[in-house]
């Protein structure tokens, strides 16, 4: 009978949290995206919000049944082919090792704009299928969700947050249209660098042409990927007056998947909430068996290799001169590889099919971190304070890896010139140059001295949504704007013209004394 006030507490307690949690409608990105955005459900699960996310039946990651969340199966293809994807890229890499010629190298890349334009043009067929579907819409009404939590670099979750007429959140790094930041903030050309040229905030003269002729190139790929296929259905199911943009520009949050410490100082908006290293934690133990084999490194410790979720295998010929400069260590090596193992691999090397990147990182024997340079992998090696050695692929990553060389704790490499003597090269400066780690250190540093952690301010963030049905006081609305509006182009044109009428004015009126008055004053004299 004793244990009944504290039973009949903790069952209020237990009940208090579902009472007071929300509905949350996740709408991800497959792929790398997936495994940011699990972070987010997990916490938010375990604060006992209900989470439901939308998935295709043919999704890479996201399984139909969890612990942390129910999921609504679409019958439609996911518009992501692992293999294919993972197989072009192979494809380019070899093409950049044989030098190929400039006209190749253009062919490649509008193909990788043909695979960019087609999924996004299957995602406004997918979403306009799902919007003519009125069982499904009407399943989406009567589950009466909170709030729709989405990654923007597909439209998938924007469009339907909007139909719902749900307060909208975003995970977010990139849109549609690219770099998230340039989407809902100022961004001037002459400080703020286009993604994918590798440019810092300071920059010459030539680096700003580069610059905008970046911006000009991406004013195209924007046009070509996206523009022909958002356009459209936008127009179709919310109004011909409406630009696709500023379905995106109109969420409440911008949970941020970047910060300061990776990002270059820039302009920034009261509803962009920096959670950069949010899915970032301390190392748990490994295996008895991994353990084992990285105690055996000694005082010399351990490498760690990967080249994230798409990619497990390069190039034969890369992989040979890889493993030769791998086996010329006397570190032992971690390496995340598939397919055909090289005949140049070390005693010093484990190849993996996969392997705890986390918990590697945060052993106290890990020494390096050769990675491709995707967000993910920098901001664990950031939060755990390893250098790098980068090999970028595609994508964001050779940006990434290029402000980790700006700040001096990374060395990067091109794969289409690494061989074997530059990448050992490159393994033994960042090895044994103690700046490397001094400055990771530091970077380290700077990321955990924070008030919160990025993990609870987002949750805060979400959470606040959900109790005030939105941010709307957060949000600029210049979104609305045109850009003629937005640059105040017809205000300097209005007052331009009014200058000029005065001008106009003040010259007739003159003319008009010169010929009818001082004329007369001038005959009285004579």
């Amino acid at each position: 009978m004793d244990h009944l006030p504290f039973l009949a507490l903790a069952l209020v307690l237990c009940s208090s949290s579902w009472v007071n949690g929300g509905k949350v409608l996740v709408v991800p990105v497959d792929g790398s995206h997936w495994i940011n955005m699990k972070a987010l459900i997990e916490e938010l699960h375990t604060r006992g919000h209900e989470i439901t996310v939308m998935r295709s039946f043919d999704s890479w990651y996201i399984k139909a049944e969890s612990p942390y969340f129910k999921t609504v199966t679409i019958n439609s293809f996911g518009g992501f082919d692992e293999e294919s994807f993972s197989s072009f890229v192979v494809r380019m890499l070899i093409q950049k090792r044989k030098h190929a010629s400039l006209w190749a190298r253009v062919t490649l890349q509008y193909e990788m704009m043909g695979h960019l334009y087609q999924m996004n043009k299957h995602v406004v067929e997918m979403m306009g299928a799902i919007f003519e579907n009125i069982t499904v819409m009407q399943s989406f009404h009567d589950a009466k969700y909170d709030v729709v939590l989405t990654d923007p670099a597909l439209g998938t979750g924007v469009f339907l947050a909007h139909r719902l007429q749900l307060p909208l959140v975003f995970n977010v790094r990139w849109t549609v249209q690219g770099d998230g930041h340039s989407a809902v903030a100022p961004s001037p050309l002459s400080y703020v660098p286009i993604p994918w040229t590798g440019l810092t905030d300071k920059m010459t003269f030539t680096e700003r042409l580069k610059n905008f002729c970046h911006y000009i190139l991406t004013c195209f790929q924007i046009w070509y990927i996206t523009d022909r296929s958002y356009k459209p259905f936008v127009h179709q199911y919310f109004g011909p007056d409406i630009h696709y943009m500023e379905l995106f520009q109109a969420a409440d949050i911008w949970l941020m998947r970047n910060d300061f410490i990776l990002q270059f100082p820039r302009p920034t908006m009261p509803n962009i909430i920096y959670m950069a290293g949010f899915q970032c934690k301390p190392s748990k133990p490994l295996s008895q068996q991994l353990e084992d084999f990285v105690q055996s490194s000694g005082e010399h410790g351990v490498i760690i290799m990967t080249l994230g979720t798409l990619i497990g295998q390069l190039p034969e010929d890369v992989t040979e001169d890889i493993a030769a400069a791998f086996a010329q260590l006397p570190q032992k090596v971690i390496w995340r590889h598939k397919g055909k193992t090289p005949s140049t691999l070390g005693n010093n090397t484990l190849l993996l099919d996969w392997l705890p990147q986390n918990n590697l990182l945060g052993h106290p024997k890990t020494r390096l971190f050769v990675a491709h340079g995707g967000t993910n992998g920098i901001q664990e090696a950031i939060y755990h304070g390893v250098p790098l050695v980068g090999l970028p692929l595609l994508f964001d990553q050779k940006d990434n890896l290029s402000r980790m060389k700006v700040k001096a704790v990374a060395k990067v490499l091109d794969l289409s010139t690494l061989n074997k003597d530059n990448f050992l090269e490159a393994l033994k400066e960042v090895l044994y140059d103690p700046s490397y780690r001094e400055k990771m250190k530091t970077l380290s540093n700077l990321h955990r001295d924070q008030p919160m952690k990025p993990l609870d301010r987002a949750m805060f963030w979400i959470e606040f949504v959900m109790r005030h049905k939105g941010a709307s006081h957060l949000r600029t609305e210049s979104y609305k704007m045109s850009k003629i509006q937005y640059h105040s182009v017809d205000v300097m044109a209005f007052l331009l013209a009014v200058v000029l009428l005065v001008v106009i004015v003040v010259t007739l009126v003159l003319r008009f004394l010169w010929r009818n008055v001082f004329p007369k004053g001038k005959a009285k004299k004579e």
